[in-house]
């Protein structure tokens, strides 16, 4: 199962790496429960908050997953995602919940002795997610305060019926990866291994076998993690294409204000509309009518006509997009594809289904009143963001790792600048054809171990941020296909652009281009001074002068 702390980032990439290696994914996370509204009269009493594993039964939990951990991060969260009580009610059908680590609420009552309040509290979950659906989770990693826990929570379940379930908490695959572990965490807090920090009680924090589970718990917990499994199955639809609608004005179906657009923007382009002009539109209007994309591109010329006419700055276009003659007569391009001989199939195509792709640049100042427009055109609760999450590079990964070994800056750039700046290169491929390189790995032991923990590094995700053009437009709320996150202000989707359009989602590439700034500013200052408007759509491209 995967059940990262607060979110669903790595669900989708989880879930096709199961199916692809034939292991069964069981998805979810582990949510964090506290008032999602902050406590003016004491802000210190809010940091209290307790884990909850929440896993999908189905896909009805699924969804309701994607509503809980997305208001987590969007509704007036105080300093980390966070879901209440009528949150959890709202949204518990089709979830199996578990009462989670030593930081359960249920777990943490025991530790305090209060077991009066354990009981009350296991009640109120069972009463949430009904009879058969909460479990008090067992766990042992070696600490004295789980077998004290473990003992309180044999007694609930004896005394109220609630099943017990056997877990291990998972954050590396393999017992010596504890180490390993232990230098991300480093990372992660920017502290070295020696210093005074948050670290991990114990090793094991494994996927444990069977017969190591065996030896740690009642025969009724294993049984019961067994069928929790079996009950949870859900498939994920890569096979669905969520495409937005685009309202058409009274008296027209979509197919003819989408041809009437198309035909009087031909007309607008050419004195002379030969029988192969038409053909070739009426052709690429068919293409785009069979594969369902009208919605698409009604939905792209509407947005550059209210750029237009709203003199904000739009490129001429660029891609396989100019190939389309569609897409020059709606004005969504700027470039006469039959005058340079463009072909269309390298955009669309019907023996190679994509989602089509039309990247548009636009005045780097004014590209967000584009995406406020979008907003209330279909509405924010059907628009966001898409996440890019950085990795761990070559270099990068022995920078970061050295910094958490507290070795020196001098020895460390030393070493990271002996990894070649090609292009994709790895620290596997460094050591392949650097002799230097090869040698310190060999000859130093210090310098070998700082290698092979950047090994395991080297690639994993190191922040996230926000894509610098990706838009998300859906069909129904973005909620309903994907979780939200939110990056300062900024409401970002939880999956990347491709997995994104995977799942059939329209994913926009709204570029913000600096150029189109600067272009607009000497344009506008060639008129003021000079009294000569520049119209660069009216320009020809063979004049000598340019060239010279």
């Amino acid at each position: 199962a995967i059940t990262d702390h607060g979110s669903m980032y790595g669900v989708v990439e989880f879930f096709k790496q199961a199916k692809k290696e034939g292991v069964k994914p069981i998805l979810g996370f582990e949510a964090y429960v506290a008032p999602r509204k902050m406590n003016d009269k004491d802000p210190q009493k809010d940091k209290n908050q307790y884990h909850l594993v929440l896993l999908a039964e189905n896909y009805e939990g699924y969804k309701n997953l994607l509503k809980i951990c997305s208001a987590g991060f969007v509704d007036g969260f105080y300093y980390k995602p966070r879901v209440d009580y009528d949150l959890l009610r709202e949204y518990s059908k089709g979830i199996i919940a578990l009462s989670a680590c030593i930081a359960g609420e249920v777990q943490s009552h025991l530790l305090d002795n209060n077991y009066d309040k354990a009981i009350e509290t296991a009640l109120m979950y069972r009463d949430i997610f009904g009879e058969n659906n909460f479990f008090l989770e067992m766990q042992d990693h070696g600490m004295n305060e789980q077998q004290i826990i473990n003992k309180g929570l044999v007694k609930m379940s004896q005394q109220l019926g609630i099943p017990l379930v056997a877990t291990n908490d998972i954050h590396y695959i393999n017992k010596e990866d504890a180490k390993f572990h232990d230098v991300l965490l480093c990372i992660q807090m920017q502290k070295t291994i020696n210093e005074e920090r948050m670290k991990f009680p114990s090793d094991e924090f494994y996927l444990k076998s069977y017969e190591e589970m065996s030896l740690l718990f009642p025969e009724e917990a294993l049984e019961n993690t067994v069928k929790i499994a079996e009950r949870c199955n859900v498939e994920l639809d890569f096979n669905t294409v969520h495409l937005p609608e685009f309202r058409v004005p009274l008296g027209y179906t979509k197919a003819e204000y989408f041809r009437e657009i198309c035909q009087n923007g031909l007309e607008n382009r050419y004195k002379n509309i030969t029988e192969e002009i038409q053909n070739r539109l009426d052709y690429e209007i068919g293409i785009i009518e069979q594969m369902g994309y009208v919605d698409y591109f009604l939905i792209v010329w509407d947005f550059i006509k209210y750029s237009k006419d709203n003199n904000i700055m739009v490129g001429p276009g660029r891609g396989s997009a100019a190939g389309s003659l569609v897409a020059y007569s709606m004005k969504i391009t700027n470039i006469d594809p039959l005058r340079y001989n463009l072909i269309f199939e390298r955009f669309l195509n019907p023996e190679r289904v994509s989602m089509p792709d039309i990247d548009v640049d636009f005045c780097y100042e004014r590209r967000e009143e584009v995406i406020e427009y979008v907003k209330e055109k279909y509405g924010s609760e059907k628009v966001a963001q898409i996440i890019t999450f950085g990795t761990m590079a070559a270099r990068g990964s022995i920078r970061d790792v050295g910094r958490a070994l507290n070795l020196s800056y001098g020895q460390v750039d030393f070493v990271a600048k002996k990894i070649p700046m090609d292009l994709g290169m790895t620290i596997s491929k460094a050591l392949e054809i650097n002799h230097e390189f090869k040698e310190l790995y060999d000859n130093d032991q210090e310098i070998k171990n700082l290698i092979d923990i950047a090994l395991k590094v080297e690639g994993l995700p190191r922040h996230a941020s926000t894509h610098a053009a990706g838009v998300l437009i859906s069909k129904e709320k973005v909620t309903e296909y994907v979780p939200l996150s939110r990056n300062k202000d900024i409401i970002t989707t939880q999956f990347n652009m491709i997995e994104l359009e995977e799942l059939g989602l329209l994913k926009m590439d709204f570029l913000g281009l600096r150029t189109l700034t600067v272009i607009r500013d000497a344009v506008d200052l060639i008129e003021k001074n000079h009294n000569i408007k520049v119209d660069f759509s009216n320009c020809m491209y063979d004049d000598s002068e340019v060239f010279k």
